[in-house]
């Protein structure tokens, strides 16, 4: 590697050395880093250096916390995770492993996964606040359901990944690399339900891994009020350390209170955007703009509240990073990292390599983008190989969106958005941390279950 493709990367361990030592987000850092990089060693102008600008990401965030955030302060959320208590009769183990399967379902029919994440994840994260339940394994759940369905035969990403073989000459199962994806994101998220459930006992943590049904007394300011609202997220540990808390509650479930009009109308709403985004497949970032500003009419006094309660400090996290990674694409770090895989030599060295190429990547980029940029770099060694060719394409798919629960990516910044009853710089860096761990277990679990398995069988 030249020394212009490994400065970046320097720059960029550096970032998170800052961030998470000082309360300063690493978005703000990510921008200075695309300008220093951009400008100085590419020649760019403001233009080019913004041309990746994540605009579609920024509108689904602004989007889905402005709609939502409205819909949890008129109490339509409320009304839904009490509805889902009742439904499982105080059984509250259940209801995440509901989210899972509805996030599956969606993205199976062909939702990308952060609409499926961004329409699910409101509620799931109240229903966390609400049983006490660990918002970190609620959002892994939430995260892992969407991308259990992600390539289904009908799906965007299945589609894309299995096109992209094809053009290469060679063929996979669209139903194998499906049951695949569910299967390991089903898997991974057995491990993390068990696992953050050993260390909450061990550890005596203040949040269980499956929630209780015992009564949850909370103090601190509503989550509906401005101060909790507007609060800075991080990008380390950025600005406040506001608790986004409920108000004091006695039981699990409120008794059964009329449907106002307003939630009536909320409830509407709802049901139109899944039916826009879901049937229609309209873009969730405008729809739920629009049907913010339908809700806006109810209640006009608190509009400065309700753009308060955008989550502007992840907006900022998620487009400085993107911004960021693009140009390190542009550098041709990222290739070039791809292409020292596949010199190594050895046809299983180099599928694991890449596994942890698409993996460590797809943390901070678009899990699409680099699908279709590392895939095809696999194809020769497919083609000249033993190894199974749905194998390794399943792996590095799996490989390049299980880790999207981190909070540089759009479902990770959905479920920091969402985060409720927790200070979101200590839930960013929970992220980070799980993210990390991820990183460094899936891609060589994926390749161990799918491409050296198989071999032996």
């Amino acid at each position: 590697m030249t020394s212009i493709e490994i400065l970046p990367l320097i720059a960029l361990v550096a970032m998170f050395v800052i961030a998470t030592f000082f309360p300063i987000n690493i978005g703000i850092l990510g921008f200075v880093g695309a300008f220093a990089v951009g400008y100085f060693a590419l020649g760019y102008d403001d233009k080019e250096i913004l041309q990746a600008f994540p605009s579609s990401i920024v509108l689904t965030i602004v989007g889905v916390t402005y709609f939502f955030g409205m819909a949890k302060r008129n109490g339509t959320i409320d009304l839904l995770v009490n509805s889902c208590i009742r439904a499982v009769h105080g059984r509250v183990t259940i209801v995440p492993w509901v989210f899972f399967f509805s996030a599956s379902v969606l993205t199976a029919l062909g939702t990308l996964s952060p609409a499926a994440v961004a329409l699910i994840t409101p509620a799931a994260m109240a229903f966390a606040a609400r049983t006490r339940m660990s918002p970190l394994v609620m959002g892994i759940m939430t995260i892992n359901g969407a991308h259990a369905g992600a390539f289904s035969p009908i799906s965007v990403s299945g589609v894309l990944v299995r096109d992209i073989v094809e053009n290469n000459g060679l063929a996979i199962s669209p139903w194998t690399l499906f049951l695949a994806s569910y299967g390991i994101n089903l898997l991974l998220s057995v491990l993390t339900v068990v696992g953050y459930g050993a260390l909450a006992k061990m550890r005596g943590l203040e949040f269980t891994a499956t929630g209780t049904n015992k009564p949850v007394a909370t103090s601190g300011s509503r989550d509906d009020a401005p101060s909790s609202l507007g609060t800075p997220s991080t990008g380390g540990a950025a600005g406040s350390t506001q608790v986004l808390a409920r108000p004091t509650s006695t039981t699990l479930v409120d008794a059964p209170a009329p449907v106002t009009r307003v939630q009536k109308l909320t409830l509407f709403l709802i049901g139109a955007l899944l039916v826009l985004v879901l049937v229609l497949h309209l873009p969730i970032s405008f729809i739920a703009i629009a049907a913010g500003a339908v809700l806006a009419f109810t209640d006009l006094k608190k509009q400065n509240e309700a753009i308060a309660g955008i989550s502007w400090s992840t907006v900022l996290l998620v487009a400085g990073m993107v911004t960021y990674i693009s140009i390190l694409e542009e550098v041709g770090t990222i290739d070039t990292l791809a292409h020292f895989a596949i010199t190594l030599g050895a046809p299983l060295l180099v599928a694991l390599v890449l596994c942890y190429v698409i993996g460590l990547t797809s943390a901070f980029a678009s899990s699409t983008a680099l699908l279709a940029a590392v895939i095809p770099m696999a194809m020769p060694l497919l083609g000249s190989s033993t190894l199974p060719v749905i194998g390794v394409v399943a792996a590095l798919a799996i490989s390049a969106t299980v880790v999207d629960v981190s909070p540089f990516s759009t479902n990770g910044a959905l479920v920091l958005a969402n985060a409720q009853n927790i200070e979101r710089p200590r839930f960013y860096r929970q992220l980070i941390v799980n993210a990390g761990i991820v990183v460094a277990v899936a891609p060589a679990l994926c390749w161990l279950i799918l491409v050296v398995a198989p071999g032996f069988i």
